[in-house]
């Protein structure tokens, strides 16, 4: 036996972990790891449950080819990779297509070699779960303070009052705020006095733990929003400390929707809406933090838009205990082209692009249109669109009529059993770790590297490597080319840049000279150690030491402090200021005003989170599926009473139906009824999951309405019927 430590991958809390390994080098224990200083030993059902997940039997291990008949073979990493060349180099470059799902933002795979593929392939149709997820919030952020990935997260360990919409961290465990032990942190903010008020349509494990719980209609969490900001303008209760642009423009245009409108729309009260904003502007320190819920929506940018609207104007933008900046160790420099959306336009229905890739929404569209461009080849990277789109069984149809497809992915699911052949990434033990990504969004500013615990079999490519011989597939290059020409590449691309830039700490270096002094055992690690070196913290960029050693050095990882003021530096807007009233969503008001009077009829339809779930990539573990963990669809008892519902209903949408069991309870409020999405495992290789199979939640969504800013799909507020099954 050994102990090996790295940090989870599971989800976005980044919690440390020491693993147990056999002789065999099996991960056979998990605990949370007590010497990091970020997680402090903090662990999760799924954390506890890695050896598990990556010791899966049903996990694919070497390629896998569906030949003519529809018959699956092994076969070996050459006559894999030779087999995607003959199927992408049969289709040119208008006509390839990729999807990255959610787990690339939990790889040192997806964050370095994501965005090569992408540009290799030579495309515009490019998807990913962002579209299903978090787009509205990178939308408000570039419009608002110049780049999609300036996030502003409640500093949530020295805040005072923090109001939260749409989240529920105690089964998420966070998301756009990578804050490890989120429900430790919640209950830390209450003992210190601090007030927690949770608006959702459910009264979820968050919102029981809350001060105050408040029911809102789905999808009208903005017109809450909304009359707050009021509100604060008209009782001036503002406090503006940050630089900004365009206050007389916001001011006049939250005019018209007082708190009694906005009450209206989503249901409530008025005087609790004038309560909220003026305990908002009272706190010593306050947040707003708003996530999926009113992300998947269909105003889910204006949502997110006013979420920092209310923290500039209550004067908690930028300052501790409100909501705040941080500065990840491989930040790069800043942007300097101006955010801009809609560069190009969806081919059939006219859908704008958004931070290089177009809604997921429309995936189905561009595979089943005839014409020029349309997709004939798809890559997809650790996704699962089949059950995590709009109206996916739609898209399930759609992927048969691929003339090419490869998947990178460790199963056989419901889409990778579309693809002529599927490139299974190692075990997770196998595997670098640093999360490029998350950290950018953390709640106190750290940094942690886990080499891998294991090493890879002989002839068994990396995850890296896959991707980038992929990308040199598709450039062109051939399925024999060396991966790690791509690297050096890259690494000389972002060296010449650092040494060629005026005021750069390394402007007028040599960037040969600068690559012979990095380091690393693989070339992702060669890449990481340039970041480091390169970043705020580094001894190349920030003055610091911070480098690949110095991480390998402290294998717990590294406080690097609490989150610190970084206004206007952080800002990569035009005016250098924030722009509080920026003229796209100003123009999408009137729309948000139309709607305040109308409601659909009938039931709407909401998505649930477990917390010993992460969309449809862990109900193949035994140990996470069952208990509290289940596909039922929740809904209030009166409700289910009035209707005559008893153990099972068959719920409608505009695009399909479902026989789903029930869950009658009395947290979620009348009207409103809830489904987890992730399920519908029916026919999958997969034995636990095909045991516990479940409905697919996104049989019901409909992919023709989208947020018009984001392009992001509807999930919550889906209208339905419901009558016994």
């Amino acid at each position: 036996m050994r102990t090996a430590h790295r940090t989870c991958p599971l989800c976005e809390a980044v919690c440390g972990l020491t693993l147990t390994l056999d002789e065999a080098d099996r991960v056979v224990g998990v605990r949370g790891d007590r010497d990091d200083p970020f997680s402090k030993g903090y662990i999760c059902p799924k954390g506890a449950s890695l050896g598990r997940l990556d010791d899966d039997p049903d996990r694919l291990t070497a390629p896998m080819v569906r030949g003519e008949d529809g018959e699956w073979r092994e076969v070996g990493w050459r006559e894999a990779f030779e087999t995607v060349e003959r199927g992408l180099s049969a289709v040119p470059g208008p006509g390839r297509a990729i999807y990255l799902g959610n787990p690339n933002a939990h790889t040192m795979a997806g964050a370095l070699y994501g965005g090569p593929l992408v540009r290799s392939l030579g495309t515009r149709q490019v998807y990913s779960a962002s579209t299903a997820d978090q787009m509205p919030k990178h939308v408000a952020a570039g419009l608002m303070f110049g780049d999609p990935l300036t996030i502003a997260v409640p500093d949530l360990d020295r805040t005072d009052y923090l109001l939260m919409l749409g989240a529920n961290p105690l089964e998420s465990n966070g998301s756009l705020c990578t804050a490890p032990d989120f429900p430790g942190r919640l209950k830390a903010l209450r003992r210190r006095g601090g007030r927690l008020v949770v608006v959702d349509p459910r009264r979820t494990r968050t919102a029981a733990l809350a001060d105050e719980h408040v029911f809102v209609r789905p999808g009208a969490d903005a017109y809450l929003l909304m009359g707050i900001a009021r509100t604060l303008i008209e009782e001036k209760l503002t406090n503006v400390r940050v630089p900004v642009t365009g206050l007389e423009r916001l001011e006049a245009a939250v005019a018209e929707f007082t708190p009694e409108l906005c009450a209206e729309a989503c249901g409530v009260p008025a005087e609790l809406v004038r309560r909220l904003a003026g305990e908002l502007a009272a706190a010593p320190a306050a947040a707003v933090y708003g996530r999926l819920g009113t992300c998947t929506v269909e105003f889910g940018t204006l949502a997110q838009w006013l979420v920092d609207v209310l923290n500039v104007l209550t004067g908690n933008l930028d300052r501790p205990g409100g909501a705040m900046f941080p500065r990840p160790a491989t930040a790069g420099p800043r942007r300097t082209r101006p955010y801009t959306t809609g560069r190009w336009h969806s081919r059939v229905r006219g859908l704008p692009e958004v931070n290089g890739e177009l809604p997921v929404a429309t995936l189905a569209d561009e595979i089943e249109t005839p014409g020029e461009g349309r997709i004939r080849a798809l890559i997809t990277v650790a996704g699962n669109p089949v059950l995590s789109s709009p109206n996916g069984a739609r898209l399930d149809a759609a992927l048969g009529d691929l003339e090419f497809m490869v998947s990178v992915d460790p199963y056989l699911n419901e889409t990778t059993r579309h693809a002529h052949v599927v490139l299974p990434p190692p075990r997770v033990a196998q595997a670098g770790h640093y999360d490029f990504a998350l950290l950018g969004f953390a709640v106190r500013d750290y940094t942690r590297y886990s080499p891998p615990v294991t090493p890879l079999p002989d002839g068994r490519p990396s995850e890296p490597e896959i991707l980038a011989r992929l990308a040199m597939i598709a450039a062109g290059q051939g399925a024999d080319a060396d991966p790690a020409g791509l690297d050096e590449l890259i690494l000389d691309q972002v060296l010449r840049k650092a040494t060629g830039t005026p005021g750069s700490p390394v402007e007028g270096r040599d960037p040969a000279e600068l690559r012979a002094m990095l380091h690393g055992a693989t070339m992702p690690e060669v890449r990481l150690d340039a970041m480091l070196r390169l970043g705020p913290y580094g001894e190349w960029g920030g003055g610091g030491n911070l480098s690949l050693a110095t991480l390998l050095a402290n294998p717990h990882g590294l406080d690097l402090g609490p989150l610190e003021p970084r206004l206007p530096d952080a800002l990569c807007t035009a005016s250098g200021t924030v722009e509080l009233a920026p003229e796209a969503i100003v123009a999408d008001l009137p729309r948000m005003r139309e709607r305040a009077g109308r409601r659909a009829e009938g039931f709407v339809l909401i998505g649930r989170r477990h917390l010993r779930s992460n969309n449809s990539w862990m109900h193949n573990v035994a140990p996470l599926v069952g208990g509290t963990n289940r596909c039922t669809l929740q809904i209030n008892p009166r409700d289910a009473a009035e209707l005559g519902l008893q153990d099972e209903a068959v719920v409608r949408s505009a695009t399909g139906e479902l026989t789903v069991r029930l869950e009658p309870t009395d947290a979620i409020m009348r009207g409103v009824v809830s489904l987890p999405h992730g399920w519908g495992h029916a026919g999958t290789a997969q034995l636990v999951a095909a045991v516990n199979a479940g409905v697919n939640a996104n049989t019901l969504t409909d992919e023709s309405i989208v947020d018009p800013l984001s392009g992001n799909a509807v999930f919550n507020g889906v209208p339905v019927t419901l009558t016994p099954a």
